[in-house]
């Protein structure tokens, strides 16, 4: 078994894609818009994962536009995405610069949260071993639910 892909439904796939890949630095791999189905599947991946994901369509993130309005409700039950990144600071750093707000800031030098344009949390970890604290972050506070 391997993992292949989670998919979450959004309201304004521009609006998304806006995120996910001007924002916070994704790749679309593809899209898939069916007629019948009335809907659009736009496929994903984070950047160190670009080669694996065209290779074996994996790891990847999936995001489901309905073409007819619908209302999603956000469960606790779905949990969050997370992605390591380089350096904690400054992913959030460019993401407050872009208008991201950060719910959860990286006190402790690891992990961050942010949510997406439709309430998903995402998960922000350092890569490798925690950065030293630091100012802003340290005594920044939580922003929100994540």
């Amino acid at each position: 078994m391997r993992y292949i892909h989670t998919m979450v439904r959004v309201k304004n796939l521009d609006t998304s894609l806006d995120f996910y890949c001007d924002k916070l630095g994704f790749i679309e791999l593809g899209r898939y818009d069916s007629e019948k189905g009335r809907f659009t599947n736009v496929f994903l991946c984070a950047p160190k994962d670009k080669s694996l994901a065209e290779e074996s369509r994996s790891p990847e993130l999936e995001l489901t536009y309905n073409w007819d309005p619908e209302d999603y409700t956000s469960g606790r039950n779905f949990g969050h995405l997370a992605y390591r990144v380089n350096d904690i600071y400054q992913i959030c750093r460019d993401l407050i610069d872009k208008g991201v707000t950060i719910n959860r800031p990286p006190r402790d030098g690891y992990m961050a949260f942010i949510k997406s344009p439709d309430g998903i949390s995402i998960e922000l970890l350092q890569e490798g071993e925690r950065l030293p604290i630091q100012e802003p972050w340290n005594s920044m506070p939580n922003s929100g639910s994540w």
